[in-house]
């Protein structure tokens, strides 16, 4: 392999040595994976006294060797070569059945890998591979610890929309905080990009009668709504080919509800969904795969959707219709996160109170609210209804109304009727939202409102953190493509599961981690010397029985090759729900520790090996 990497680098030798810059780009040449700052620390430590900052040939064979040649990737090429220099196509096999648990390993797998890594001409040609080609296998995306077969859409889209997850992000326009803090058409773009499905557009009059797009009653900047449906035009169906949800928090008079509705005609023409798909009368919501490429407006709607239909060429200009005085326009109505558990009981006392005195706040609060018909016939399949309680939509809800619920109330139903929550969620699309107060755009934890089958868990996608990191790791399954299909068990009305009694819907699963080594770690910010004392949790987040967190030892000033050599168990009743988060910190104190990265995957698509 000597000769190899000799024939590769001498080129760049030519003239004499070589300075850091030619180093990095040699080190690309050769095609290892390396971190700019391990390599400028290692190429330090190489010239430390020198005056002229340059390496030899044989100083850039210890710095590639440092980077490469990693010990734990030696051992295990000599567990398995028998001469500590080949691999031949047997002992690959070998170690594709024993290390990697491939099953299907046929004698084409050896060899396709062989050609595919080997870097070394006349060992690919023997059929063979060197220890340069196993370390480039071992560092590729086939050796990931994301199941291949889970980076493309793998699962059966044909299910209606109510049996999916949906990526559901929050105040999208928002990049930083709620109250002052810019709004932009970047927050589009970026969601668009990362797969998000369901995205949210405040609007609100503007002048010269163009609606805008900002947090009502903040200060937070204003863009224009037309401006924002061209964005999405072009970024739609970039990251996923399945229908995009408009949710429309809808402040606007009818006037400029005309304005909007003409945009998204206008501007997303073939795209948009003016119609159903078959028969105007909807008994079941359509799937995902009948509705790629197609962008659904969410709004309140006046009447049901065979009577939108019927009006369907004629000029509804001007005419506008009522939505029922108990309802409110807007789906996050502040009030929800305060509204009573028992909304029935708390609604007739309402009434009675009303017979009592007629106070006029009670009078003002039974405003009537309009809606522009022209806007109004544009929401097909995704009807904003108010939620009032489980009972009440299982007698009244139709399949293409939706619900969206505040974080608060929504934790007091998992709380106290997951039952009911799960059955409403097997009907219904339903959409939790982050509670007003969350000012600085903090988000929730949604596992726990995934665990009752909630399929619009919206977040601020613009603020990192553990709980969009979740939702990243989630949404990385089936293909990144923003639906990912509930379990069985939330997709039966019937189902009588609720994540704090799993009973006969435990799949259990013993998992078992074994930790090796980490490679080029972020150093520590707090490091002159490129030093770390990392550490590793090892973390599940699924139905509460599951939830548990397991912690590597400390290894001490070593953020280039840290080895750990542990093993982990954890015991999983519902994996079909689990996320393992696999989280690397530096331990700055006894009591503080520093992030320095994270890998957050569903349970199920971890590749065993």
């Amino acid at each position: 392999s000597r000769t190899w990497f000799l024939s590769i680098i001498q080129d760049e030798f030519r003239a004499g040595k070589i300075d850091l810059d030619s180093t990095l780009k040699l080190l690309e040449k050769l095609q290892v994976p390396f971190d700019y700052h391990h390599v400028k620390h290692v190429f330090k430590k190489t010239v430390d006294k020198r005056k002229d900052r340059t390496v030899s040939v044989e100083d850039f064979w210890a710095i590639y060797r440092t980077l490469a040649h990693r010990l734990e990737f030696q051992e295990l090429f000599r567990a398995y070569s028998a001469d500590g220099k080949i691999l031949t196509e047997t002992k690959l096999l070998d170690f594709l059945r024993k290390e990697q648990h491939t099953t299907q390993a046929g004698d084409t797998s050896a060899l396709e890998i062989i050609f595919k890594y080997e870097p070394i001409e006349e060992v690919r040609k023997r059929r063979q591979m060197s220890f340069e080609g196993f370390i480039r296998y071992l560092s590729s995306e086939d050796c990931s610890v994301f199941n291949s077969d889970r980076r493309t859409v793998y699962q059966d889209m044909s299910h209606p929309l109510c049996d999916y997850f949906i990526s559901s992000s929050h105040n999208t326009y928002l990049v930083s905080d709620q109250l002052i803090g810019p709004s932009d058409i970047w927050g589009y773009s970026s969601a668009l990009l990362k797969g998000c499905r369901c995205l949210e557009i405040d609007c609100w009059d503007g002048s010269n009668n163009e609606p805008v797009v900002y947090h009502g009653h903040t200060l937070t900047s204003k863009i224009l709504f037309h401006s924002v449906i061209q964005v999405i035009d072009k970024y739609a169906f970039v990251a996923s080919d399945y229908p995009l949800v408009l949710s429309l928090e809808n402040h606007c008079s009818p006037v400029q509800q005309e304005v909007i509705a003409e945009y998204l005609q206008s501007i997303l023409g073939d795209k948009l969904l003016t119609t159903t798909l078959g028969d105007a009368e909807v008994t079941q919501l359509p799937s995902p795969e009948a509705l790629k490429f197609k962008i659904l407006v969410k709004n309140k709607k006046i009447g049901t959707i065979e009577e939108g239909l019927l009006r369907r060429g004629l000029d509804s200009h001007g005419e506008t219709g009522e939505v029922s005085d108990s309802e409110n326009l807007s789906d996050e109505d502040d009030t929800d996160d305060k509204a009573p558990l028992h909304p029935k009981r708390a609604a007739v006392k309402r009434k009675s109170d009303i017979k009592l005195s007629s106070s006029p706040r009670k009078k003002a609060k039974k405003k009537k609210r309009i809606v522009a018909l022209a806007l109004s016939d544009l929401v097909i399949y995704t009807k904003s209804e108010k939620f009032v309680s489980f009972e009440h939509s299982l007698a009244n809800q139709k399949c293409y109304e939706n619900n969206s619920i505040g974080e608060a109330r929504a934790r007091k139903f998992v709380k106290h009727s997951a039952k009911d929550f799960v059955s409403h969620t097997s009907r219904f699309i339903t959409r939790i939202y982050p509670k007003g107060t969350r000012t600085t755009s903090s988000n929730y934890n949604p596992q726990e409102f995934w665990n009752v089958g909630c399929q619009m868990v919206a977040l601020n996608f613009q603020t990192p953190g553990l709980q969009m990191e979740l939702h990243n790791g989630k949404f990385l399954d089936n293909g990144g493509c923003g639906y990912i299909l509930k379990p069985q068990f939330l997709r039966n009305p019937n189902s009588t599961f609720t994540p704090y009694s799993v009973g006969r819907y435990s799949n259990p699963m013993s998992l078992s981690i074994k930790l090796i080594s980490g490679h080029q770690l972020p150093p520590s910010t707090l490091s002159k010397t490129n030093k770390a004392d990392p550490l590793v949790q090892i973390e599940i987040y699924g139905v509460p029985e599951d939830q548990a967190k397991k912690k590597s030892g400390v290894v001490k000033s070593n953020a280039l090759s840290p080895r750990w050599d542990e093993t982990f168990f954890f015991s999983i009743q519902v994996p079909e729900l689990a996320l393992i988060r696999f989280c690397v910190e530096d331990e700055i104190s006894l009591v503080a520790n520093e992030f320095l990265g994270q890998y957050t995957l569903p349970l199920l698509c971890l590749s065993k090996g």
